[in-house]
């Protein structure tokens, strides 16, 4: 029986959509990866200030951005559990991600955590060459992850997260090669708090490549450093500033005529290509430095009941060119909280661009009266 795929959702419109509007340019030069969805922010609070968070003031989604904050969490444990449905402005259904993240206090210099991602990437059909439908298969991405954090004083502290990753894109109906991809990252991360000021580092999805039947893919090892500032400006009224650099810490794709720069892509080790990816770029250090993307973040708290946020993310037009501004709110009373983001595209072609009109909602569980032990 002769097999056709009738629809296929690729994940990775999801974050380089914007460059086919440009494409004819010649210049375009973005660096892709597999698994694409562990570069989603995964709560409504970050995505509210613009996909910035490895420095901003702790939560129960810590770990997956930095894991060293996770112990200076102010409560013994928390749950956060975020919804995001995807590509709704092209028509495509039931493509959503779910996260969940959760942290536990050994005490008040150790912090343990959780964090769980399912990406789904809605319904492929499958036809026979009357075009009658004869199965359909529903690819999905997750990630379960651990972590560990330690203060190493009263100020700052260093995190250490491990990560399975499974990618289940296809069946064999569309290529008998085909098998499904699986990964193992880890993350390292450190934080340091002192008065009004939050610094961030983190390295994040150190890990092997993926393969699902062919060439082995780079995952989106990334470096992000970060820095926010948080205000009192009485009891009842707080603001945060937060601001964050990203840089992925994969190589450059070369010039696909030249088979062998190709070839030494393909083949270089992971670790070599951390390293590598901050000077291998065709351009040179002009383009090294279109690579690095650009979050803003702000946050207002009103009695640590009602927050408003809003933040910008900017990449190089060349570099995949996702540029939106993010707004959104937050509700909290006792134990438990809920947040809302929404995205605004900006640039040319707004109104065709897949990311328009995206949203997250996000539930929050955390329980301040039971104090970590010393």
């Amino acid at each position: 029986m002769n097999l056709k795929l009738t629809r296929l959702v690729i994940p990775v419109l999801l974050l380089m959509f914007a460059e086919t509007s440009s494409a004819q340019s010649g210049k375009e030069n973005p660096i892709t990866t597999a698994v694409p969805f562990l570069r989603l922010a995964t709560d409504a609070r970050t995505a509210a200030m613009g996909d910035v968070a490895v420095a901003t003031t702790p939560d129960a989604n810590s770990l997956f951005y930095n894991g060293a904050k996770t112990v200076f969490n102010e409560t013994k444990y928390g749950i956060g559990l975020t919804y995001t449905p995807w590509l709704s402005e092209l028509d495509l259904k039931n493509i959503n991600q779910i996260s969940l993240g959760a942290f536990y206090k050994l005490s008040d210099k150790e912090a343990v955590s959780l964090g769980f991602r399912n990406f789904n990437q809605g319904t492929f059909s499958f036809t026979d060459a009357t075009g009658t439908e004869v199965s359909t298969f529903k690819p999905s991405d997750l990630a379960i992850e651990a972590g560990y954090s330690r203060k190493l004083s009263a100020k700052s502290g260093i995190g250490l997260n491990i990560r399975y990753i499974h990618s289940r894109l296809a069946n064999n109906s569309v290529n008998s090669d085909y098998k499904a991809g699986n990964a193992v990252s880890a993350d390292l991360s450190y934080f340091y708090t002192k008065k009004a000021w939050n610094f961030g580092v983190a390295l994040t999805n150190l890990g092997s490549k993926i393969k699902y039947g062919g060439e082995p893919s780079y995952i989106p090892a990334n470096l992000a450093l970060g820095v926010a500032y948080n205000k009192d400006i009485n009891s009842d009224n707080k603001i945060s500033f937060a601001i964050e650099f990203n840089k992925l810490l994969v190589p450059t794709p070369p010039d696909p005529t030249n088979a062998q720069k190709v070839a030494d892509y393909n083949n270089k080790g992971v670790v070599g290509s951390w390293f590598s990816s901050f000077g291998d770029a065709p351009g040179g250090g002009s383009e090294e430095l279109k690579e690095v993307q650009l979050g803003l973040g702000a946050e207002y708290m009103y009695k640590e009941l009602f927050s408003l946020r809003a933040g910008y993310f900017s990449e190089n037009k060349l570099k995949g060119n996702r540029n939106y501004f993010t707004v959104g709110a937050g509700l909290a009373y006792k134990f438990a909280g809920i947040n809302f983001s929404y995205l605004v595209p900006t640039g040319n072609n707004t109104n065709d661009n897949a990311l328009k009109n995206t949203f997250r909602l996000s539930l929050l569980f955390n329980v301040k009266n039971a104090t970590a032990s010393k």
